[in-house]
């Protein structure tokens, strides 16, 4: 009997400790927990959705809504950054999906790319779905960050993720901007409400300088009072002057513009922007100048007004207007009755969103184009039938997953 004690206590002293040991076996780290311990955020979204356009066939005044009547996976964005106060970090941003096409730089927009309808700041489309969209290096100390590398432009209210616009369709005014460019910024913070930009880089949608030439790039972001935001940039650099939808060969003219971006949230659920654009290119080719060459100019104005209805509920109007004096943004052939190729553009927008979670978001979306000219058609391009009209309606649902 003691001998049978004896064997069940010593295999209990044993037991215990492999029992302890088997419950304490450590979790295997999510991926998310690696990234924290490292310093690294990692954020995504998923953009699906589908749109309608009558006389949206053919030509229109937008970037990505270039393939109306489909359902589509606009994009898929992930960025991977480390960023901290002081020291060395860097991001990278990845854009993947239909839109992805239509922000490649040169030189992989040009020359395997093909024109799109109408031209991005950069002239084509290529047929790669994924595009690398930011990819910087970066250094921090006190007021000063530096960062150098691939970067989305200083331009501009709306942006090229979904997450940071409130309607489905981009403006007139985004496609007439850089997406992104090549070189290197520094910000200085001057302030808690102030900040100085400087930058130099190969110019407008350019991974490698389709040219000598450097553009410089200026900015400054204000926040006077808390519920007033300020953003105002120029850039001023030799662009190609190629007409519009064509390769970036031919002769350099200095391109400059200035943009300005103002909101205000008016109340808690209540907010206000505006945005004013205007640019000139030297050594315009010109129909207005019978062909010979001339300081071409562009102009657009938007604003917006968005309002919480509940935590749950957001509405949004954007009104805009652009006017293409020469030409420059589109570059569309004199048809009959048509003035030179110039173009006056207005449209109006109106989105509903549905947030039922902070992760996820329903948008519908109802806008109504107009121009002074028949810029609009029925017909795919390249189809000579058809009809063209002065004005275009659309119609756009999305859901949007944020992580």
């Amino acid at each position: 009997m003691k001998k049978l004690v004896l064997a069940s206590a010593v295999s209990a002293l044993f037991a215990a400790p492999v029992a302890a040991f088997a419950q304490a076996k450590p979790a295997v780290p999510t991926l998310g927990q690696i990234f924290e311990a490292s310093g690294i955020t990692a954020s995504g979204y998923i953009d699906a959705g589908y749109s309608y356009a009558k006389n949206g066939a053919g030509f229109n005044d937008r970037v990505f809504d270039t393939n109306p009547n489909s359902f589509a996976l606009n994009q898929f964005g992930l960025t991977l950054a480390k960023q901290p106060k002081e020291g060395f970090g860097g991001l990278v941003n990845v854009t993947v999906g239909r839109d992805a096409q239509f922000i490649h730089s040169f030189p992989e927009n040009n020359p395997v790319g093909t024109p799109t309808t109408p031209p991005t700041p950069s002239g084509f489309a290529n047929s790669s779905m994924f595009d690398i969209t930011q990819a910087y290096a970066q250094w921090a100390g006190g007021a000063l960050t530096v960062i150098a590398g691939k970067f989305t432009t200083l331009h501009g209210t709306e942006v090229i993720a979904p997450t940071g616009n409130v309607n489905i369709s981009r403006s007139i005014l985004f496609g007439s901007v850089p997406f992104t460019h090549t070189g290197v910024r520094a910000t200085w913070a001057l302030s808690d409400t102030f900040s100085l930009i400087a930058g130099l880089n190969n110019g407008w949608d350019q991974l490698t300088d389709a040219n000598k030439g450097k553009t410089l790039e200026l900015g400054l972001t204000a926040n006077p009072a808390k519920p007033l935001n300020i953003a105002l940039s120029a850039y001023s650099g030799k662009e190609s002057v190629a007409p519009s939808g064509a390769l970036l060969t031919g002769a350099d003219g200095t391109r400059t513009s200035a943009d300005l971006v103002v909101s205000y949230q008016v109340t808690d659920p209540l907010s206000i922007g505006i945005e004013y654009l205007t640019l000139t290119q030297d050594n315009f080719a010109s129909l207005a100048a019978g062909g010979g060459s001339m300081k071409g100019k562009y102009s657009g104005f938007a604003g917006y007004i968005t309002y919480m209805f509940s935590p749950k509920f957001r509405g949004t109007v954007r009104l805009e207007s652009f006017d293409d004096k020469d030409g420059v943004r589109f570059g569309q052939p004199v048809g009959p009755g048509e003035t030179n190729g110039a173009q006056k553009f207005k449209e109006a927008t109106l989105t509903v969103a549905y947030l039922p979670a902070d992760s996820f978001e329903l948008r519908v979306e109802g806008r109504q184009d107009s121009a002074d000219q028949k810029s609009f058609s029925d017909r795919p391009v390249g189809d000579a039938t058809g009809k063209a009209s002065k004005t275009m309606s659309s119609l756009a649902f999305s859901a949007l997953y944020k992580f």
